[in-house]
C-alpha cells in the first residue's frame, strides 16, 4: 500500500517538474526520492513518471493516480488540522468506562464540573456489571478510560482515588437493636433473607464474599439487576443489602449501619497508554472532583 509520504514526493515532482527542486522542497536526497518512485511503480505495475529533456511529467498511470494522492493529502491536512483544533478548543470525545453504580452516584457531579469548564467536549459512558469487564475495554481499546476497582497488575497508567466503603441497608422499622448509624456485625444477619444481585453484578461476588468470611452464605429474597435497585428494594423491607456509599440517593428512607468488619476497595482510573491532553483533563477532573462519601451519607452515619 502506498503511503502518505509516497503520495506527497509524487505530487511534489509533478508539480515542479524536477527531481532535483522536488528533493529540496522535501528535504530528501535525489536517489532517496527516485527509490521512491520505483518503489511506488513497482506496487503499481507500471511508471507513474516520465523523464522527458528539461522536465518530468506524469505518465497515464500518473496523472490517474494525482487527483487521489492530492486527495489523500488534503484529508490528512484537515485531520491534523481537526486534531490542533481539538487540542485548542478543549473539544472532542473521551470513551469512558465504568460500572452501573458510579454512573449513578459517583459520576453526575464530575461531569457537571466537566460539561460547565468544556463545553465543546463529550464524555462517551460505557457502562458494565464487573470490575474485570472494564479492564477488558480498556485493553481491547474500546475505552480510553476506566473508572472502577483498582485492577491487580495492571501494566498501564493507573492513579488511584481512594477508598469505597461499602454500607449496610436495612428498613426503617428492622429490629435490630443497632442504632440507625451505628456499626453492625454482619455476621449477627446471618439468619436474614437478603436483597442480593443478579449473577454477573460484581455486587454478587461482592456481597457473596464478605458473607461469606463473616461465616455465612447470604440467602437471596429476591435478585436485582439495577445496582440502584437495591438500596430501595431494602429500604422496602426485602431484607439488607450492600451498598456503596457514593451510589444512596439523598432521602433514601432505609437505615445505614457501618459493617463489621468493614467492607471496602480501592478505587482508581485507568488507561491503557498514556493519555492525550483531553483525556488527561478529564482524569484530572475526576481525581478532583469525585466523593466517595457524600455529605448526606456522612451525617446519617455520624447522627
Amino acid at each position: 500500500m502506498l503511503t502518505l509520504r509516497q503520495l506527497e514526493y509524487l505530487v511534489t515532482i509533478v508539480e515542479q517538474g524536477s527531481f532535483t527542486r522536488a528533493a529540496e522542497l522535501l528535504h530528501v536526497s535525489q536517489p532517496a526520492l527516485s527509490h521512491q518512485v520505483r518503489v511506488m511503480e513497482g506496487l503499481l505495475g507500471g511508471p507513474l513518471l516520465e523523464r522527458l529533456p528539461r522536465q518530468v511529467r506524469a505518465t497515464p498511470m500518473g496523472r490517474a493516480v494525482l487527483p487521489h494522492a492530492r486527495a489523500a493529502l488534503a484529508e490528512a491536512g484537515r485531520a491534523v488540522a481537526a486534531g490542533r483544533d481539538c487540542a485548542r478548543a478543549g473539544a472532542g470525545e473521551v470513551e469512558l468506562a465504568t460500572l452501573y453504580g458510579y454512573s449513578l452516584g459517583l459520576l453526575p457531579a464530575v461531569l457537571r464540573v466537566w460539561h460547565r469548564e468544556r463545553p465543546g467536549a463529550t464524555v462517551r459512558l460505557r457502562e458494565y456489571r464487573h470490575a474485570e469487564e472494564l479492564a477488558e475495554a480498556v485493553a481491547g481499546g474500546v475505552a480510553d478510560l476506566a473508572l472502577g476497582p483498582q485492577p491487580q497488575g495492571w501494566a498501564g497508567p493507573l492513579w488511584e482515588l481512594g477508598e469505597e466503603e461499602f454500607l449496610l441497608v436495612l428498613p426503617a422499622d428492622d429490629p435490630s437493636e443497632v442504632a440507625a448509624g451505628g456499626e453492625l456485625e454482619l455476621r449477627s444477619l446471618a439468619g436474614r433473607s437478603w436483597v442480593h444481585y443478579a449473577a454477573g453484578n460484581g455486587l454478587a461476588d461482592l456481597l457473596d464474599q464478605v458473607c461469606g468470611a463473616a461465616g455465612f452464605r447470604p440467602v437471596a429474597a429476591v435478585r436485582t439487576e439495577q445496582t440502584a435497585a437495591g438500596p430501595l428494594l431494602a429500604s422496602a423491607g426485602l431484607g439488607p443489602t450492600l451498598a456503596a456509599a457514593h451510589a444512596l440517593p439523598p432521602g433514601l428512607p432505609g437505615r445505614l449501619h457501618r459493617p463489621l468488619p468493614p467492607v471496602r476497595r480501592q478505587l482508581a482510573v485507568y488507561a491503557r497508554n498514556e493519555p492525550d491532553p483531553l483525556t488527561a483533563e478529564l482524569v484530572a477532573t475526576v481525581r478532583r472532583e469525585a466523593v466517595l462519601l457524600p455529605e448526606h451519607v456522612r451525617e446519617r452515619l455520624t447522627g
